[in-house]
């Protein structure tokens, strides 16, 4: 089950582990309907990686031969 974030009428923002079809949930403060709202996401890539390490056009450098 995800993580998801939730906001209620009163502006309080809680995050829950949720099954993935929830569009709602009660709010832990305050008691009221809280609905799910898009957060920001934290995940990136950086540096060369698995793309271009192991997908690209060019050859590895494993594979040339050495005089």
């Amino acid at each position: 089950m995800p993580v998801y974030e939730f906001e209620c009428p009163e502006g309080h923002i809680t995050e829950d582990l949720v099954p993935m079809g929830t569009t709602h949930i009660k709010c832990a403060k305050c008691n009221k309907k809280a609905k799910k709202i898009i957060s920001q996401c934290t995940f990136e890539l950086k540096g060369g990686g698995w793309y271009a390490d192991g997908y690209s056009s060019k050859g590895s450098k494993s594979s040339k031969k050495s005089d």
